[in-house]
């Protein structure tokens, strides 16, 4: 049986949550608690830094989100694939999928982790560095997003990438004033299987700091 270990607020969780359910596959989530001494042994026995999420069937594990993604649309295809399988042709969805987890998600974590692990003042040393390389990301969203319903070609790895990207970003750093970035949250927000996601996730949206913006809608 297909394991993945992880969060229902873990945002790389999410990027694994949506690539399964838009793949149909088969799978059982095992909800990790890192307050709980015991799920970190659980997590540190099945991913190098113990950090989610992991994914597992039998002896086979891996980690990292993209990584994950990939093998699961080989081995357990759905109805469509989630990246081309001739290589080159896979490069502007690799390509956008780790924009989205560079450019946009680990900018926004540095925001959070400012807020929460760091010391009085530190919020506001990062956050004028990260805000404007937020903004750089959302134009550059904008302008790949033009004409596009999807970041490349039909909904892949980058879209699974953009959810929980987007979403906790834009809940610290709106994104409104870039037309086509938000009308493709919208088509994000409006698929099954993120529909899902956000559903499992709400009970757990009070933990994340940041209350404004998109997540607002959403709690």
């Amino acid at each position: 049986m297909l394991t993945l270990y992880g969060h229902p607020l873990s945002s790389y969780t999410q990027k694994v949550l949506i690539a399964l359910y838009e793949l149909g596959t088969d799978f059982t989530f095992r909800e990790v608690n890192l307050g709980d001494e015991a799920d970190r042994a659980l997590m540190r026995s099945v991913e190098p830094m113990g950090r989610m999420p992991a994914l597992r069937q039998g002896d086979f594990i891996l980690s990292q989100s993209s990584l994950m993604i990939e093998w699961l649309d080989r081995h357990h295809p759905g109805p469509q694939r989630l990246l081309d399988p001739e290589p080159d042709a896979s490069l502007p969805a690799r390509q956008w999928d780790r924009f989205l987890d560079f450019q946009v998600m680990q900018m926004m974590q540095q925001i959070v982790d400012a807020r929460i692990f760091m010391a009085e003042g530190a919020e506001e040393r990062v956050a004028p560095f990260a805000r404007a390389k937020l903004d750089l990301a959302y134009a550059a969203l904008d302008r790949r997003l033009d004409g596009r319903d999807w970041i490349a070609g039909g909904f892949g790895l980058a879209d699974c990438a953009a959810f929980p990207a987007l979403f906790y970003a834009g809940a610290i750093h709106p994104f409104a004033d870039h037309p086509q970035l938000t009308g493709y949250f919208e088509r994000l927000v409006a698929r099954p299987s993120i529909q899902r996601v956000i559903a499992g996730a709400r009970p757990y949206y009070g933990w994340f700091p940041f209350k404004d913006g998109i997540a607002a809608r959403f709690l």
